[in-house]
């Protein structure tokens, strides 16, 4: 082997090996120093490190470790030294403290601002107006505080997927209590949510589809301010994402009603945890419940719901026939793209006039509705005419090549006598 090129394999090998032993002394020094804490050293040793300690922490992630919480002086050997109150050392919070105990540091705007410049520091005072909080403040120690949602020594940050605050995992950690019958019985309040929930069409987005931007419990119920939507805020709630629905009932006559007979907005019609994906039947009086438990046979609203319904069946109806009609011309081969220009836009005319039953308001919805009835009845057109076009077309082919035939035949015999 040439010499030339032995010695270089060697300062190769060389530089390899050195490369991964400064790495390994490099890990050894970083791991070490993340023990010079003589409380994280000294639990070690007599195995007693928190259940469910992870060094994937925020807070030791962020260079705080037990003597941040819990005080006390963490160079200190001597252990009646390190956890003296002379040393600061506050120990275990009880259930009752904890809220506080954290927000020590989560009301500080100033100590906030070295991790984040727009880190909100109002989750203790929000904690104290939820249900929770309430509840916390008379002595009620079944409720949940920060470490009851965010663990003690595992807090990860919610965009972190493995977090009990990660938007996937939220049903689950709002389960824990919530799903507890024994627990929820003593106040009268169902266990069931997550169960209704799981089925809803909110939560077959986020925990089947894995859609994060679907709503979980705190979307809709908050995070630190926990508590139900009330009768004034419901339709704010879900406006949050369904704008144009919000914007069409605040406006419309049935806001006041309902909330002159404390009915809440949205939930009366679409339910709460359980919340079906909408659709046309839904306004259906000879089916459907949600309108005719309000309104009887007779009545204007009872009438106006029937109308409404069999208006957006025909607009359906029509779209579906549209999509039907400008599939077969493209099969055919035939010009269907201003059919599908027009199938676009009475899709939005669908779209809207759904939306707009939340006016309730015949004039507006019918206006909308008419609108797209009509492009579905000149697209419709429009590909009834390239299909006549195309039998048009497939005739005149027909014809002609019978005429070809014939004048080959004729072709033909003539040749054939003239041989003759």
């Amino acid at each position: 082997m040439n010499k030339k090129y032995l010695l270089k394999i060697c300062s190769l090998v060389l530089l390899f090996s050195t490369i991964t032993l400064l790495g390994q002394s490099t890990d050894g020094s970083q791991n070490s120093s993340k023990y010079q804490d003589e409380c994280i050293k000294c639990h070690i040793e007599n195995d007693m490190m928190p259940e469910h300690y992870s060094e994937n922490d925020i807070h030791w992630q962020n260079g705080l470790s037990c003597a941040g919480c819990h005080g006390g002086d963490p160079k200190e050997i001597d252990e009646e030294k390190a956890m003296s109150k002379k040393n600061g050392f506050v120990g275990v919070p009880n259930k009752k403290e904890i809220p506080r105990f954290c927000g020590r540091c989560h009301s500080n705007l100033t100590e906030m601002q070295l991790y984040q410049a727009r880190i909100p520091t109002d989750q203790e005072s929000q904690y104290y107006v939820s249900k929770h909080g309430q509840q916390l403040k008379i002595g009620n120690m079944d409720v949940a505080t920060c470490t009851d949602c965010h663990t003690s020594h595992e807090i990860l940050p919610p965009s972190d997927t493995r977090s009990t605050v990660y938007a996937i995992n939220i049903p689950k950690t709002c389960n824990k209590c919530h799903g507890n019958t024994e627990l929820m019985n003593k106040y009268n309040l169902e266990s069931n949510q997550l169960k209704e929930y799981s089925r809803s069409v909110h939560g077959v987005a986020l925990l089947e589809k894995q859609d994060i931007g679907a709503p979980a419990c705190n979307d809709c119920h908050g995070n630190h301010g926990a508590k139900p939507p009330g009768v004034e805020s419901i339709s704010h709630v879900c406006g949050s994402c369904h704008i144009n629905n919000m914007k069409y009932f605040n406006g419309s006559k049935m806001a006041k009603e309902f909330a002159d007979m404390d009915i809440k907005a949205c939930e009366e019609c679409h339910g709460y945890h359980l919340i079906n994906k909408p659709n046309d039947e839904m306004l259906n009086v000879d089916e459907s419940p949600i309108c005719s438990d309000c309104h009887s046979e007779g009545e204007d609203g009872y009438n106006e719901a029937k109308m409404i319904y069999e208006k957006i069946k025909t607009l359906a109806f029509l779209y579906d026939s549209t999509k039907v009609r400008s599939a077969e011309v493209n099969i055919k081969g035939m010009n269907n793209i201003d059919i599908e220009y027009s199938l676009k836009n009475i899709k939005q005319d669908l779209i809207e006039t759904r939306t707009l039953v939340h006016t309730f308001d015949t004039s507006k919805v019918f206006a909308k509705a008419n609108e797209g009835i009509l492009a579905s009845y000149e697209a419709i057109k429009l590909a009834d005419n390239e299909i006549n076009e195309y039998f048009n077309r497939r005739l005149g082919y027909g014809v002609a090549t019978i005429i070809l035939i014939l004048l080959a035949l004729a072709l033909y015999l003539k040749i054939r006598s003239l041989n003759n």
